[in-house]
């Protein structure tokens, strides 16, 4: 018998349709996963059974009439806690917060699935407020990997990436700002999708501004590509959306990689350390894209590495985040996310327009590349999953999570697409992610070569063990 909690939501949506099984089937399966998994690997905040069974059976009606009700009508879907969802409180992760309500209105992700007629499963984790790299928080403990509970599953957007791994939900929101989508993907095995800014409205607007992105995490790249056709409309509730997309990101998956110019940079001109067994994993991923008929070029984008004025950006917007707080609830915070409010609250509005500055020159140098180059490839993270329960590796002598992800935030200062796509394992077993980094509004690129991957069968969907 059929492994539901094994099928890709495309799947899933033809068993619907060929009468296979139901989505009160696949809804069933999907929440004794997650039950199961969640005393190991936390991955979850708040399932939402009852709801998602009553939703699943008005699914499997409209099947069997043969009007599904949109693009998503019966698949299970998993919602990162920073992001609204109608019903229930949204807490980030925070003490500070309080669940007292009215909690009556979606996100507009949130609100385009529910039109769409997604099973929500319930809410994933997320540090506090979403400011780190890994996912632990106050209110809600540690989010362990899916392939190994010793190790962090990364974050922010890390209850997302272990749900979708162990398969409690095939598809999942995350949000991006300075990689908690691409992270979390990389350390768990999954596809992430950081698209261009604004291609995925976002409300209430993010206190980090528009660093932040909402994103596809998802079994592979055609899921993505079904899921931001979805979300990916405009909501007039942010007024920094983008236009519609000028044709389907699914229907664009089938053009390949053949003709396309990349850049492989395998460390940023050297800045980056890279571990043997990433880079060796991402090498022969690119050596593939040659194969399939893109041209591909070692080279580097040549930047120096932003992290200062994204720290001014970063600790500024953590620090407009609890500006409201008085010392006793900063006494609840987690003391990372208190340090960098504090660091933020120092800067001046002069800091503040300087990093602009630094991220408007990355924005111009990074259009100028892509002038040449329509993709840019680079290992997602230079290392594997560390330890869990710590910002940083033991022993790496960085301060803040940006140590060691020097490859992603980037492109939250520039607004670029960027994905991560599962290419390999190091001697651990843990996952390795490839980066695929397009111009800004050719999220269709990002997505062709992260599926052009996984038809070649270099990308895959791996299922960890727990």
């Amino acid at each position: 018998m059929t492994d539901l909690t094994e099928l890709t939501a495309v799947q899933l949506l033809d068993g619907y349709r060929q009468g296979d099984f139901s989505p009160v089937d696949a809804t069933r399966a999907a929440l004794e996963r997650a039950e199961r998994i969640q005393p190991e690997v936390n991955a979850f905040v708040r399932l939402t059974a009852d709801e998602a069974l009553a939703r699943a059976a008005e699914s499997a009606e409209r099947w069997r009439s043969g009007a599904p009700a949109g693009l998503l009508d019966g698949v299970p879907v998993t919602v990162k806690d920073i992001l609204l969802m109608r019903g229930g409180p949204t807490l980030k992760g925070s003490k500070t917060l309080s669940e007292q309500g009215p909690w009556d209105e979606d996100a507009p992700s949130v609100a385009r699935l529910r039109e769409h007629g997604a099973v929500f499963l319930g809410k994933t984790t997320t540090p506090e407020f979403g400011w780190k790299g890994v996912t632990d928080s106050p209110l809600h403990g540690v989010t362990r990997n899916p392939v190994d509970p010793t190790r962090t599953a990364g974050g922010s957007s890390g209850g997302a990436a272990a749900a979708v791994a162990l398969g409690a939900g095939p598809l999942a929101l995350g949000t991006d700002g300075g990689g908690s989508v691409r992270i979390p993907a990389a350390f768990c095995g999954i596809f992430g999708l950081k698209p261009t800014y604004g291609r995925v409205p976002l409300y209430p607007a993010s206190a980090f501004g528009t660093l932040a992105h909402v994103g596809p995490m998802t079994r592979d790249a055609a899921d993505a590509a079904l899921l931001l056709d979805v979300i990916g409309t405009p909501d007039s509730r942010d007024w920094s959306a983008l236009a519609p997309a000028p044709g389907s990101f699914v229907t664009a998956l089938s053009d390949g990689v053949r003709g396309l110019r990349v850049a492989y940079s395998p460390s940023f001109g050297g800045q980056v350390a890279v571990r043997p067994a990433v880079a060796s994993a991402v090498r022969r991923a690119v050596e593939r894209l040659a194969g399939l008929g893109a041209y591909v070029e070692e080279t580097d984008p040549d930047f120096t590495d932003p992290v200062d004025a994204f720290h001014t950006l970063w600790f500024t917007g953590a620090a407009r985040v609890t500006q409201h707080l008085g010392p006793h609830q900063r006494e609840l915070l987690d003391p990372g996310l208190r340090e960098i409010c504090a660091a933020g609250a120092r800067r001046s509005a002069l800091d503040y327009l300087a990093a602009v500055d630094v991220r408007m020159a990355l924005g111009r140098r990074m259009g100028h590349f892509h002038d040449t180059y329509d993709l840019l490839v680079t290992p997602t993270l230079p290392i594997t999953a560390f330890e869990a329960g710590a910002e940083v590796p033991k022993g790496s002598g960085h301060r803040r999570w940006t140590g060691w992800t020097p490859f992603t935030y980037p492109f939250n200062l520039t607004q670029q697409p960027a994905a991560t796509v599962p290419v390999g394992t190091d001697g651990d077993g843990l996952p390795i992610g490839l980066q695929l980094v397009a111009a800004r509004h050719r999220d269709d690129l990002v997505l062709r070569a992260a599926h052009a991957l996984y038809e070649a069968g270099v990308a895959e969907v791996r299922r960890p063990g727990v």
